[in-house]
């Protein structure tokens, strides 16, 4: 549990069964509507949460936009939209609190890299990122496109190295050049999506975290992703962010910047017009060189 004023949840995931399903999903999930995980917040003394689209829904965002609206303005969430999609359709999701666009290059996702650039340029007006979800092993491959993309991104649960990796390797050096151009964002998240040795230390992926967190405490997003569909056993919130927490060896600026500073600056918690108007223009200029 924490104390901090502010703090976030960077990554839930809600699922209601009035929502139908995309014809495009690939597993029924449980049910977990909005009201469930406001319990979870306020045991982690959580304030803030982002919420992100399901790809069981499809490109069907209003499960996601009804979960925003009923957890209040300490909501934001990222959608997951056609690549068809107008200026009129992200004007009306950027209303509903959407600041981000997901892609999930994994089973089950419905966006992929042919049309990342498109998108990213797309959404630029908006201020808005890019939410990355990727075996972390292929960050070398795509790189160069992740560089010169217009707008900033978060990458998921550590990158997600479908396989063992080394602080040294080539996969995390890549993720390392991106992180240094301060348009990256890494989520210290999920640690049971890729260790092998498993709760409660996560031992195998222990060492990447807290190397992370060493290097990048300016760069780093806290998330539960709850509810953990597919996930046995169950893994508790509060022992997961206390195992995220742990990784910045007492460093409590650096805990703050995890959980408050960070999420703020991307997710523009807080923000007026005004300054949405001043992040914008932040996205638009020329991405810098790595």
């Amino acid at each position: 549990m924490t104390d901090l004023e502010g703090a976030c949840d960077c990554h839930v995931h809600v699922y209601e069964d009035t929502w139908p399903l995309a014809p495009t999903a690939t597993f029924k999930p449980p049910h977990a509507p909005a009201s469930a995980y406001r319990a979870v917040q306020q045991a982690l003394g959580l304030t803030r949460v982002v919420v992100v689209q399901p790809t069981g829904y499809g490109f069907d965002n209003r499960c996601t936009l009804e979960a925003i609206a009923q957890l209040g303005s300490g909501a934001r969430g990222v959608a997951v939209v056609s690549p068809e999609a107008g200026q009129a359709e992200l004007v009306r999701l950027h209303q509903g609190g959407i600041r981000g666009l997901r892609f999930m290059m994994l089973s089950g996702g419905l966006l992929g890299w042919d049309c990342l650039e498109l998108l990213a340029a797309r959404i630029a007006p908006q201020g808005w990122h890019i939410n990355l979800q990727l075996d972390g092993r292929a960050l070398p491959q795509h790189e160069a496109i992740l560089a010169r993309l217009p707008v900033r991104c978060a990458i998921d649960h550590l990158g997600k190295f479908l396989g063992p990796v080394a602080p040294d390797s080539e996969a995390v050096q890549s993720l390392c050049r991106l992180l240094d151009s301060g348009r990256f964002w890494i989520k210290l998240s999920a640690p049971y999506e890729t260790s092998r040795s498993g709760p409660p230390g996560y031992e195998d992926v222990a060492p990447l975290a807290r190397f992370l967190a060493k290097r990048y405490p300016e760069r780093c997003l806290w998330a539960s992703n709850w509810p953990h569909p597919n996930v046995r056993p169950q893994p508790a919130e509060a022992a997961l962010l206390d195992w995220s927490l742990r990784c910045f060896d007492g460093d409590e600026s650096g805990r703050h910047r995890m959980l408050v500073d960070n999420p703020a600056e991307l997710y523009g918690f807080g923000a007026s017009t005004a300054a949405d108007q001043t992040n914008n223009t932040r996205c638009h200029s020329a991405p810098k060189s790595l």
